[in-house]
């Protein structure tokens, strides 16, 4: 009697009395058994060579009419004459026709996908009740599939009493093929309870659907199922088997196969490559192939294709060539898909020239080709390249896809090209596809990355459907544009639509960073916890850069720990944070870590570790580090390099070589360059040289107030008043205007904006001033006189003192003192460099309070405590 079968993987099923033992189960867990004489190998046999059993001799004399007639239809068929094959069949009584001649008839329908034509076949078939046989019933069944009625071609299959393994095996197919995977393995399953011998096509089908659906475990069923029929040494179920295991990412069990298969053909061979290259592992691909090379096997096309895949990922070009050659020896170059590959391969391996060779080589092209192309010019940077392919191919008359349109968009916000995005959606109008999500997301990438948020917007705006993309890219596009408010809007919009992913918190965290919000920045940080997003690296890298930009030094330091897997970005926020809050020889700690974790620094890695020396005074580490990125990284140093070499001289108080350095620089300084050495004339009180370098910067930056207003306090400290008076008249014919002076502190949620010399307006102002005074008072009894000379104001002394009191850090200080609670640490923000006299004034207020400080200026972080700050002056 037979056991009951187990309900493993799929529902108990029970074979005919001819094989009743159930496949999930094996006897002494070995599967050694022979496949069964009765099993039939399949192959393909849906074309016109289908076998056609012929019935024994007939017992009457056959009509020669009748036989005419069934001549003459299928000599139409074979000529391809639909119409004359269907005059006569319509013309024929029930008894005259064959068979054979319906099945001819209906694969000529198929073949030319004669929906009409076919129906009314089997119309006449069903009028003439003439018996569906197997071979007649796949005709039927392949018709209908072939011309895209496959719910039709079902109901002829179920109503058919005898099937064989071949029209179950075309069922199976025909439902993978339009990616019903989970139906083909329902049938699967009947054909399983229904005792059909299966053959190896069945299997190799079955496989592919399972591997679609990334079933691993009922896939590794059936692999136990076809060993213990004994198909284990079948060729072409054992690559199947392969491509199923590369595609459950099991690349082992794969080669475990591959290599245990003694009769191996070069779809064995191909499955390897392409699996271990789709797998990430294209080294191991690239090596199946040379060892399948030494071994003196013969490559096909999909050979070459997989290796220059292979090639493209890992950028092989020297291989890539190689096989290019042994292509045109092989004569593959003439095939559409082989070029596309070769080009895409040359473009990745930065070989733009011998992609271009290629394409135009290139008998035939299609729009991948285009697309391929045009990726390779987005690749390199050259939108105006993308943008030439664009016009030309309007003028072959190709029509852009989706994919090229987004390639080119993407080009352009890769070089921020915006004139080339806006060609790009003029096109995109003319030709309809403003609809399409990808389109309107990629537009709005580009206007973001271009620095357009108002077009950015008005595309997000006008869009029907928004998916999280769309909203991300808004969110993030406000953030890096410095537009923290609308990011922190839209993100709120956002909430009531949607529900936020990782990447969501990934691109709001920096808006709350640029505000220095603090406390809304901890509310998302308590989201990002609770839905398990503190995973994502990039959330985690953010997380820390906030805590970092809010002045929580410590808590940014204990995230940035917590990171399992730290990469370059992890660690270069970590030394720009050390960097910001003056803790120099911390920032050099810590790239020295990193560099012994075995993570290269890259340019901007440089950019924040001298930027650290510089705001902590280091002159010689600085110049230490500038001279590591030159000989030992090769780096060559850019503009903000530079910049920072500067900074770092400037802040040291070495402005004459400062100056000279700048003289002697190979590429040509910009106003951010000379605007560091303004800066240190400043702090140093040398007029002469400020001057000097004043008029280079006006030169590169004759619209820019800001150095304007330097100039004019570095007279006004030195009480030039006349000349103070020149520039302000200057800024006034001018048109300028200065940015006014404010400062923010984030109380409860609620961020409080405080101008310069606009306090009136504050429902706490009175409260504010009382409070200043007093400190001022305590100050002056402490022998701590007010700095009169950064009032800036050609006045009295009294005059100048209150001007003092009236900057926008010194509001935003007291207002944090009178409203939040004892030993709550003080944050503000400012957006313009903080005064000297504002910088005592909080070094005055920690110490009398016994409350720390932490205020953000446009430079740096300044840590006030107990009298004392961070910066040690060099600020």
């Amino acid at each position: 009697m037979a056991k009951a079968a187990p309900n493993l993987c799929f529902s108990p099923l029970t074979l005919n009395q001819n094989r009743k033992e159930n496949f999930f189960s094996s006897q002494n867990g070995c599967f050694i058994h022979k496949p069964s004489l009765k099993t039939k190998i399949f192959s393909p046999i849906f074309s016109s060579c289908i076998p056609i059993r012929i019935s024994a001799t007939p017992t009457r004399t056959i009509d020669h009419q009748v036989t005419d007639y069934n001549a003459k239809i299928l000599h139409f068929c074979q000529l391809g004459d639909l119409e004359n094959a269907m005059e006569l069949i319509c013309m024929c009584q029930k008894s005259e026709l064959e068979t054979k001649t319906y099945s001819s008839v209906l694969q000529l329908c198929a073949g030319l996908k004669s929906f009409t034509d076919g129906k009314k076949v089997h119309s006449i078939i069903k009028s003439n009740s003439v018996g569906v046989d197997e071979a007649l019933g796949l005709k039927l069944v392949s018709f209908y599939a072939t011309c895209g009625d496959l719910k039709e071609g079902r109901r002829v299959f179920d109503t058919m009493e005898k099937k064989n393994v071949y029209l179950w095996n075309f069922m199976v197919s025909e439902y993978a093929k339009i990616g019903d995977f989970k139906e083909s393995i329902c049938l699967f399953k009947i054909m399983v309870e229904k005792g059909i011998e299966v053959n190896s096509y069945t299997f190799s089908c079955v496989l592919k659907c399972f591997a679609a659906l990334g079933s691993l475990k009922e896939g590794e069923c059936v692999h136990g199922y076809l060993l213990k029929l004994g198909f284990g040494s079948c060729n072409s179920v054992v690559n199947s088997l392969i491509a199923f295991y590369f595609k459950g990412k099991r690349p082992e069990s794969a080669f475990e196969l591959f290599d245990k298969l003694c009769d191996r053909d070069v779809i064995s061979w191909n499955s390897m490559i392409s699996g271990y290259v789709s797998n990430g592992l294209t080294e191991r691909g690239l090596g199946i192939y040379k060892q399948m090379m030494y071994l003196g096997i013969d490559v096909d096309l999909a050979t070459i294709i997989s290796v220059l895949v292979g090639c493209a990922n890992s950028g092989t070009l020297s291989l890539g060539k190689a096989v290019h050659s042994l292509a045109i020896k092989s004569s593959f170059e003439r095939r559409i898909n082989f070029s596309n590959t070769l080009l895409d391969m040359y473009s990745k391996c930065g070989d733009l020239d011998g992609a271009l060779r290629v394409f135009e080589k290139m008998g035939e092209r299609n729009v991948v080709s285009w697309t391929s192309m045009i990726a390779g010019y987005t690749r390199d940077g050259r939108s105006d390249g993308a943008i030439k392919l664009l016009q030309q191919m309007e003028k072959e008359g190709v029509k852009l896809d989706v994919v090229a349109i987004t390639s080119i968009l993407h080009a352009c916000a890769r070089s921020g090209s915006l004139d080339n995005g806006k060609d790009v959606h003029d096109y995109i109008k003319a030709n309809n596809m403003e609809s399409n999500l990808f389109v309107c997301n990629a537009l709005m990438d580009m206007y973001a990355k271009c620095g357009s948020m108002e077009a950015a917007n008005s595309v997000f705006s006008t869009m029907v459907v928004k998916d999280i993309i769309s909203w991300n890219t808004m969110i993030g596009g406000y953030s890096k544009n410095c537009l923290p408010n609308e990011a922190l809007k839209t993100f709120a919009a956002m909430l009531k639509e949607l529900k936020p992913d990782s990447r969501t918190m990934a691109c709001v965290l920096p808006a709350c960073a640029s505000l220095s919000a603090l406390e809304r920045g901890k509310e998302i940080h308590g989201y990002i916890l609770r839905n398990g997003y503190s995973s994502d690296r990039h959330v985690a890298n953010a997380l820390v850069d906030l805590y970092v930009k809010c002045g929580v030094l410590g808590l940014a330091r204990l995230l940035f720990d917590m990171i399992p897997s730290k990469d370059l970005v992890s660690w270069t926020v970590m030394i720009a944070g050390y960097g910001m809050h003056g803790y120099g020889n911390e920032a050099i700690a810590t790239f020295n870590k990193m560099r012994d974790a075995g993570i290269e620094p890259d340019e901007v890695s440089f950019i924040s570790i001298l930027y650290a020396c510089s705001h902590s005074g280091l002159l010689e580490q600085g110049w230490r580090f500038f001279y590591i990125m030159k000989n030992d990284f090769n780096i060559e140093p850019k503009l903000e390099h530079y910049a920072c070499m500067v900074d770092l001289l400037s802040r040291t108080g070495n402005l004459s070589k400062a100056y000279e350095f700048i003289e002697t620089l190979p590429i040509a300084p910009d106003a951010t360059i000379w605007g560091a050495l303004l800066c240190g004339c400043r702090n140093y009180h040398d007029i002469e040289l400020a001057e000097k370098v004043a008029e280079r910067v006006f030169e590169l930056e004759p619209e820019n107030s800001g150095y304007y207003v330097l100039l004019a306090n570095i007279y006004a400290e030195a009480e030039k008043w006349e000349e103070v008076k020149r520039l302000r008249e200057k800024i006034g014919k001018q048109g300028l205007r200065k940015n006014p002076g404010c400062s923010w502190i984030e109380i409860k949620g609620k961020v409080n904006l405080f101008v310069s010399g606009n306090n009136s307006s504050h429902p706490h102002s009175k409260n504010i001033e009382s409070l200043l005074k007093k400190m001022r008072r305590k100050m002056k009894e402490e022998g701590h006189f007010p700095k009169t000379k950064y009032a800036l104001i050609n006045a009295d002394e009294m005059q100048k003192e209150m001007a003092l009191c009236g900057h926008s850090e010194k509001l935003a200080m007291a207002f944090g003192l009178l409203t939040l609670p004892p030993r709550k640490t003080i944050r503000v923000t400012k957006n313009l460099r903080v005064c000297g006299d504002c910088h005592e004034m909080a070094k005055f207020m920690s110490k009398e309070t016994r409350r720390e400080i932490v205020l953000r200026d446009s430079n740096r972080f300044h840590h006030f405590k107990d009298g004392y700050c961070s910066c040690r002056g060099f600020w």
